[in-house]
């Protein structure tokens, strides 16, 4: 299925796995942080959309293709954009480990480490020299990962409580952070029943699940193999979480057509291990079509 917003889920076909390398770096693991990230500061910003030339055709056919497929394309409000302008200028996480591998606190936080480091490949890309592109408002988006989700507690093998953690909630057959906390089924920004209240809540789930091959990306976050996830951590890009993040702020697939003049980059699967010139000003094309939505 497409990776379009309003769908519950998008898949990534098997042979992703198959057809990218993976190239290896150094990453360092941070300590879980219990508590939600502040606000960033808003940024001086410049109003403009300036693509380079060679991109202006393809990026206009891929907005025309998204304006006459996409279903709700305006009415839809739970991209990854809604998201991080509702929370003023961050995400929160929970890990849905749909795995028996038992997770240390040094497993746990190298997971965190990637996570943030990955989306900040994406965030990034809405900065011109320091500053917000086309009225982006923020230098960064801090990503905290608030709450596990497992089937048993003793595969969680650490005692501190810098996350929430819950236990054998089951949904769609794999363990679920509570509903009360989560974006997905409080759309309306109302976490008054969560028990952390809005500080706990959480955005996005990063579902982890064994034996899974392939990937998955919506509004809801982004999924999977945990296998895949773990063996991944010291790689410079995680090639599947990064083409599955590209869903949540609305990218499409393209795996029945490509854009002219361009064949490589993340969001059509199996063709780049990271993201491109072209991805990023996909992203921004985006932004560029929905920021009218908060006034900007």
């Amino acid at each position: 299925m497409r990776g379009r917003p309003g769908l519950v889920l998008a898949a990534l076909a098997a042979v992703f796995l198959a057809a990218i390398p993976t190239t290896s770096g150094t990453a360092g693991a941070e300590p879980g942080n219990s508590e939600a990230a502040a606000p960033t500061a808003v940024v001086e910003v410049a109003d403009d959309w300036n693509p380079p030339a060679h991109l202006r055709q393809p990026l206009q056919e891929v907005w025309d293709h998204v304006e006459a497929t996409y279903p709700d394309l305006h009415g839809f409000r739970n991209y990854g954009w809604d998201q991080v302008m509702a929370n003023g200028g961050y995400l929160n996480f929970c890990v849905r480990w749909d795995s028996s591998r038992p997770v240390s606190e040094e497993l746990r936080d190298r997971i965190h480490e990637t996570l943030r480091r990955q989306y900040r490949k994406w965030t990034d890309v809405m900065l011109d020299n320091g500053q917000g592109h086309n009225a982006w408002p923020y230098t960064e988006v801090p990503v905290t990962v608030v709450g596990w989700a497992v089937r048993d507690r003793d595969t969680l093998r650490w005692d501190d409580d810098s996350v929430d953690i819950y236990v054998n909630d089951i949904r769609e057959g794999a363990p679920q952070c509570a509903e009360e906390c989560g974006r997905f089924f409080n759309q309306d920004g109302d976490y008054s029943r969560c028990p952390g209240g809005t500080a706990r809540h959480y955005d996005q789930s990063l579902w982890l699940t064994e034996g899974m091959s392939g990937g998955a990306g919506g509004d809801w976050g982004q999924r999977m193999g945990s296998e895949y996830f773990v063996d991944s951590l010291d790689a410079e890009n995680v090639t599947i979480l990064l083409h599955e993040i590209g869903h949540t702020f609305g990218l499409d697939d393209f795996y029945d057509w490509t854009p002219t003049g361009v064949s490589e980059f993340i969001m059509r699967a199996g063709s780049s291990p990271h993201i491109t010139e072209f991805d990023g000003w996909m992203l921004r094309d985006f932004w560029r079509n929905v920021k009218h939505r908060y006034g900007l």
